[in-house]
This record gives structure tokens, sequence and C-alpha cells, in this order.
């Protein structure tokens, strides 16, 4: 259990953030978590004759497609 007065400091800026949202599993502030969310791409491909498929890699999306050149 975490200390009431404990205030963790974010593993990448060093800003003390809540405790609850080291709680619920986070290292990171929220800016920091924010900025880690948006490097990362999430899609919704479309496969042939099946279901759609989430793709969070930019080399498998490339994979699917390899007629595109970009």
């Amino acid at each position: 259990m975490i200390d009431e007065t404990y205030t963790p400091q974010c593993k990448l800026c060093g800003v003390t953030y809540d405790a609850m949202r080291l709680r619920l599993g986070y290292a990171v502030c929220c800016s920091c978590g924010d900025e880690i969310a948006k490097k990362v791409i999430r899609t919704v491909v479309p496969m042939n004759k099946s279901n759609y498929q989430l793709v969070t890699d930019m080399d498998i999306l490339k994979q699917l497609n390899p007629k595109r050149t970009t």
C-alpha cells in the first residue's frame, strides 16, 4: 500500500504527481503520458476476406500493403 503522504515523481521529467495516478499503475505524469500516447500509431485495418485488425506498428502496416511505396 502506498503511503498517503508519498508524492511520486515522474520518471521522465521529475515533476511530482498525484499518488492516485501511481496506484493506477502510471509511473509518469499526465503531460508525459500524453506525449507518449501521441507517439504510438493506432489504426484499424480491414483484412482481405477477414475481419478488422488493430495495427500499432508501422512496419506491420507496410507489410500489409506492399504495393504502397510510402
